[in-house]
């Protein structure tokens, strides 16, 4: 066994386990108090969930069980198949890379649930509402968090022109493993909500912006518009502005002073860019 660097929100340990005269390799994830307190039953929706997208076909980690009888650990944990493959931030073919990430998105936002199926995930829309409640007695103004808190304040929640879709709700390059430069797993589920495919769109564009730059942006926004042309990106600016919020603690991300200062840099073109679309014309 070997701990698992990365995981913020659990810990993640690698297991080569002996069964029947075969070696199988797992991943068992325990999750965090903070994921316990949103949800208690967080590694059994976990569990529920990889279910059904591997059903879909969806590039996930196969889910082998869950446990919430604190039998064995203190606290609730999942068991899925180990998949081979690394998060990767330099990509020898970036263009192929993030046209992968942008159809695994829309591919997400298509998968289909009955209502028991997905009905126990909570709705986006709750989710930032909660987070914009929370404000914190200290605004970080070097990143325009006050701006932002104002305007989604008096605008929340923006109108829903699209139907509501499964969520990865944190879908990022880090929690996307890659072998051989193709697109082995996308991971790390916890956040999964139902919403607005907007809210997705909105932080994968932040994200990419931070890691590979504008114009990557643009391309991943390009390709998942392609992928779902019946989309209606008018509410586009306000998820912008809540994956913008949610990326107003990067000071406690413990970066190196370098990347931190390109990050600021890249959330201050997002931030105004969005503000830009919302004031339109003049």
């Amino acid at each position: 066994m070997r701990e698992l660097a990365g995981g913020v929100s659990a810990q993640v340990t690698e297991l080569a386990v002996l069964a029947g005269g075969r070696e199988r390799q797992m991943v068992v994830r325990r999750h965090g108090a903070a994921d316990l307190e949103r949800n208690p039953r967080v590694a059994a929706d976990e569990y529920k969930l990889l279910r059904l997208l591997r059903g879909a076909g969806l590039p996930v980690p196969e889910p082998y069980f869950a446990d919430e009888s604190g039998e064995i650990f203190d606290s609730p944990y999942v068991a899925i198949a180990f998949v081979d493959g690394k998060a990767d931030f330099a990509p020898v073919d970036l263009d192929g890379s993030i046209a992968q990430l942008a159809g695994v998105l829309a591919d997400i936002h298509r998968v289909e649930g009955k209502r028991d199926e997905l009905g126990y995930l909570p709705a986006q829309e709750a989710v930032c509402a909660g987070m914009i409640a929370a404000r914190p007695a200290r605004l970080d103004e070097s990143l325009d968090e006050g701006r932002i808190r104002a305007c989604l304040e008096l605008g929340w929640p923006p109108e829903r022109r699209n139907k509501r879709v499964l969520l990865h709700g944190d879908f990022w390059p880090g929690n996307v493993l890659w072998r051989d430069g193709r697109l082995a797993a996308v991971i790390d589920w916890e956040d999964a909500a139902l919403g607005d495919p907007l809210a997705d769109l909105a932080n994968a564009r932040l994200e990419t912006l931070f890691a590979f730059g504008e114009e990557a942006m643009r391309a991943l926004t390009r390709h998942y518009v392609a992928r779902m042309p019946d989309l209606d990106d008018a509410s586009l600016p306000y998820w912008e502005l809540c994956a913008a919020l949610r990326a107003c603690r990067l000071s406690s991300w413990g970066l190196a002073p370098e990347v931190e200062r390109r990050m600021r840099e890249r959330h201050r073109r997002f931030v105004d860019q969005a503000f830009g679309k919302l004031s339109g014309p003049g």
